[in-house]
This record gives structure tokens, sequence and C-alpha cells, in this order.
């Protein structure tokens, strides 16, 4: 799958401070605020932002699994990594993909931040349903931020991140559903 963004661009490096938001963030953006979204999609379909977004959040809920910050302690979208018998083992897993594309994109996420090494014959399973809404979210949010991306991606099918094995099943009970996705 080629997409938009492929290419070589800006270096990112991160710290740990959250950006304020922007104020061109779009109302779909602001919706998510406070959220923590670790896409059960492939990052390949991600955008800058996204992907960015992302690998941020990822490694918020590694610092939490690993007892490093007292914040989004509770967060129910960590239980299918608790679940694992490694928590920071399965976030590796997940982690680890998303530096892949980001490397692929030129970008630069700095992977001395993963805590554990992944195991590659991990997966944990999503629900079909769970990652068609993803889908929907995802195109939403580039309607809004990316006209350009969203046309070339709303053509395509739903691609799940290579941790997650997709199963038949609903939309996960930790999903804040948005009335318009």
């Amino acid at each position: 799958m080629q997409l938009p963004g492929g290419g070589q661009g800006s270096v990112y490096i991160f710290g740990r401070a959250r950006p304020k938001a922007d104020a061109s963030s779009t109302d779909s953006d602001q919706s998510d605020r406070g959220i923590m979204r670790m896409w059960s999609l492939s990052p390949k379909v991600l955008d800058a932002k996204g992907i960015v977004a992302c690998w941020r959040e990822s490694l918020l809920a590694q610092a939490v699994l690993a007892g490093q910050t007292k914040g989004y302690t509770h967060h129910p979208q960590l239980d299918r990594f608790r679940s694992c018998k490694d928590p920071l083992v399965a976030v590796a897993g997940y982690l680890g993909p998303l530096a892949d594309e980001a490397d692929r994109r030129g970008y630069h996420f700095d992977r001395g931040k993963i805590l554990r090494t992944a195991d590659e014959g991990l997966r944990i399973d999503v629900n079909d349903q769970q990652l068609a809404y993803e889908w929907r979210l995802l195109l939403k949010k580039l309607e809004n931020r990316d006209s350009a991306r969203y046309e070339l991606m709303r053509g395509l099918q739903e691609e799940a991140h290579p941790l997650f094995n997709v199963v038949p099943g609903p939309i996960a009970s930790w999903e804040k559903v948005l009335p318009d996705v």
C-alpha cells in the first residue's frame, strides 16, 4: 500500500512533555483529548499526526505498565496489554512496528525508550468490529485534517497492527464510541 507521507521528512525526537492543543485542531481531533489512543490499525495507515500521537501515547502506556507514572493507571485500553504474560513485552511488540514505520518515513522515534524486547510470536486478539470502528474514526479524522490522504484511504480496507490477530466480535468495551463515527 503506497501512502502519502512515505518519503523523507522531518526528524521527530520526543521527550516526556505533552504538546498543548493546536489552535488549528479540528473538533474531531479535540474529541480524543484526554483519551489514550493506541490504534489497533496498522501504523502504515496513520498520517504523520496520527503516528506521532500513537508513539507518544504508547510510551505513556508503557510507563503506566512499568509503574513509572500515576496517571492513566486504570485506563481500560491497557487491559489488552495487562492480559498478556508480560505486559511490557506486549507493549514492546506494539511500539516496534510504530518505530519501523517511522523509519520508513524518515522520522526518528527513539527505540531506546522501548523498555523490553518484543516477542515476535506474541499476538493479541482484536475484534473485527473494533478494527472497523477505528478505521471509520481514522477516516473521519483524516477528512478533517488531510483531505488528500482521506481520498486515498477511503477506498482501502482496514489493516490491523502486526501485534493484533483479528477475530469476530463487537467493538471493545473500553472504546469511547463517538455517535457520528
